[in-house]
């Protein structure tokens, strides 16, 4: 299985959380056992990393991770 992020649903943009607008943000990366998710500019996964376990999707609270 392969993560998705759908973008327009996603807090994080432009390298800063946009939901709560204090500049961080707690969720699928602190989530994810093996850090294969990182924040830069935007949310971003590491595909070689990423063992597909569903914890980031379970993590967002904005829907915008999942498994397909």
């Amino acid at each position: 299985m392969v993560i998705k992020i759908d973008y327009n649903k996603c807090c994080w943009k432009d390298g800063k959380c946009t939901s709560c607008g204090c500049g961080s943000c707690i969720g699928c990366v602190e989530a994810c056992p093996v850090g294969a998710i990182k924040r830069a500019k935007k949310v971003l996964i590491d595909k070689l990393k990423c063992i597909s376990c569903g914890s980031c999707v379970n993590a967002c609270k904005h829907h915008a991770i999942s498994l397909a």
